[in-house]
């Protein structure tokens, strides 16, 4: 079962048990429904950075392809550089790793649940949003991919310290998302009230798309933002500082921002593929950790090519700095992630037994001579 959390993660203080039951089960799909709705799309990956297919190769499991889903964000380092430098295609053989880049990830839950896309890597509260969408049906976590990289970036001529959060105007990514949920935590956790919804309160939250967030802070429209790397990065060169990095609020300092799921169906049909691309992941972590300042060049190149522009080093350099690589999905920390949801009066309680399936990763692992990592009781029993 999950580990315990330190006072400053334990729920509390929060909403009372009325406000968290009202409407709970309509709440659930918000997340899903409303970016559905808001345009967030994909975009396929035409470059050929690492569809160099070796002589002799073989297919894996008589598969042409694989379909791969990622976001262009340094927080999914391990598909940006497994992507770039050729460690999926290398583990594929002749079958060819294709890629699909995300905005958000509703979008990406919906092209795993219709077949689109086979793999991905995702954050927390859309997957959990999509195994619970599903009774349970659709996807698995298999291996986790970064901790960190999020932080609670401010205006320092409005706010100096946490205490001065209060009556400002705060930016999250989405109604929902893993930082959206995050804040609200927080904001309980100080004795504040916001309604979950509408975002008005003691904080007013407003749900901002990463995109549009600079210019939202430079506009003077918001006073800061709990947002992910690297668009903290990009605010903190428009003058911004970090009033707090959630990785400060965690056990160890380590708490899950980035999973790879595949589909429930992709995964029982072909289980040396997703072994594949797992190995790839272990790889690439591995090659990442050890040779940081070449994986953040082959990051950025691949961001260049996904999104259209590399980063400056003012913004990339400390989003780096920010994040590890981790094969564990620190599945602890989900758990906690979907407790805070849930007394935020986001998420009805979820059922997550089965939601890991860690089987492939720790038999890859064991191979590597690396330890094998926990579902903290929420793994399929097979």
């Amino acid at each position: 079962m999950p580990a315990s959390l330190p006072p400053s993660r334990r729920a509390g203080g929060g909403e009372p048990r009325s406000r968290l039951r009202r409407g709970l089960a309509a709440l659930i799909v918000l997340p899903l429904l409303s970016l559905a709705a808001c345009g967030y799309g994909s975009q396929a990956v035409k470059d050929d950075a690492d569809q160099k297919i070796a002589a002799g190769a073989q297919k894996i499991d008589g598969l042409d392809s694989v379909r791969i889903g990622y976001f262009a964000n340094v927080t999914h380092a391990t598909a940006l550089v497994g992507h770039h430098k050729g460690f999926f295609q290398k583990a594929l053989g002749a079958t060819q790793a294709k890629y699909q880049v995300f905005n958000a990830g509703p979008s990406e839950i919906e092209a795993l649940n219709s077949g689109s896309i086979d793999i991905g890597w995702i954050g927390p509260s859309p997957a959990i949003n999509g195994y619970t969408q599903s009774a349970g049906k659709n996807l698995r976590i298999i291996a986790g991919s970064v901790s960190g990289g999020v932080k609670l970036v401010v205006n320092p001529k409005k706010i100096k310290s946490p205490e001065d959060v209060k009556g400002k105007r705060i930016a999250t990514p989405q109604l929902g998302n893993t930082q959206d949920v995050a804040l609200l935590n927080w904001i309980a956790e100080q004795g504040w009230k916001v309604d979950p919804l509408s975002g008005k309160g003691d904080v007013s939250v407003i749900r901002t798309d990463n995109k549009v967030t600079p210019d939202a802070y430079r506009s003077g429209s918001i006073d800061g933002a709990w947002v992910p790397e690297p668009t903290a990065s990009r605010l903190v060169a428009e003058g911004a500082t970090v009033l707090l990095d959630e990785s400060t609020l965690w056990p160890d300092k380590k708490f899950v921002i980035t999973n790879v799921v595949v589909s429930q169906k992709f995964l029982k049909e072909h289980p040396a593929a997703v072994e594949a691309v797992l190995k790839a992941s272990v790889e690439t972590n591995k090659w990442i950790t050890a040779h940081p300042d070449e994986a953040k060049a082959a990051a950025n190149k691949q961001l260049a090519i996904d999104s259209g522009k590399p980063l400056p080093a003012d913004i990339l350099d400390p989003a780096w700095e920010s994040i590890t690589v981790t094969d564990d999905p620190l599945a602890a920390t989900l758990d906690a992630e979907a407790e805070h949801a849930v007394k935020a009066g986001l998420l009805q309680k979820p059922k997550l037994d089965g939601i890991y399936d860690l089987t492939l990763l720790n038999k890859v692992l064991r191979a590597e001579g690396e330890p094998t990592v926990s579902d903290a009781g929420l793994g399929v029993r097979h």
